[in-house]
Parts: structure tokens; sequence; C-alpha cells
């Protein structure tokens, strides 16, 4: 995987492709992060209604993914996986620039962000 990419695995890429069936008008999948919770930071994944100019686009296994260059810089690398664990299923994050997590796992920090080339 080169570092300045996102990926998906195949399983993740299967489900969002049905995720996205379901939203008329998604152009792709938007990934992100946002500040909250004890640790700074979560992921957030929704369909992309449009791309904007400054932002980075992927193609993973079949799926558009779509990030803001201001995330970008925190989501290189990343191997987006999708795991189902007894009745819970979601996404699973493999974030290289992740520099610890809170005890509840809900949310994370960042060790310094790689350069915003995309």
């Amino acid at each position: 995987m080169t570092e300045h990419r996102i990926e998906l695995t195949e399983r993740a890429a299967t489900h969002v492709r049905k995720f996205l069936a379901r939203h008329d008008g998604s152009v792709g999948l938007r990934v992100g992060v946002k500040p909250t919770g004890c640790s700074g930071y979560k992921y957030v994944v929704e369909p992309a209604d449009q791309i904007g100019a400054a932002d980075c686009r992927f193609e993973s296994n079949g799926v558009q993914l779509v990030v803001s260059a201001d995330d970008m810089k925190y989501l290189a690398g990343t191997e987006v996986d999708f795991v189902r664990d007894g009745l819970n299923e979601g996404f699973r994050f493999k974030n290289p620039n992740v520099q610890d997590a809170c005890g509840c796992g809900e949310s994370f920090n960042f060790a310094t962000p790689v350069s915003d080339s995309h």
C-alpha cells in the first residue's frame, strides 16, 4: 500500500458497495476524522454526495474513496476492514498514524501528521 492512500479490504469494499447502493446520488464513500471523546478524534464514514476541489480521491477494490485534504494527513496509509464479532459489526481501521486510544476504545490520538501531499 502506498503511504499517501487509504485502502479498503475486499470485505470492506463489498459492504461499502451494498451501503452506497442504498444512497442514490452518492459518488463514493467519504472517510474522515472529527474531534471528540477523551483521546481526541473518532472516524467518520458516510456517503460522499460530491467531491470538492481540495478533496483527495482514491479507488480501492472498486470503491471511490473521498477524503478532505485536512483529514488526509491523519489517514494516510490507513487500511479499512469490515468485521463481524458476534452480533456486532463495523469498520476496523488499521491506521499507522494513531499514537494511542482511550480505555473505552471510542476515540484516539495521532502522532505527528504526515505531510499533506496527495
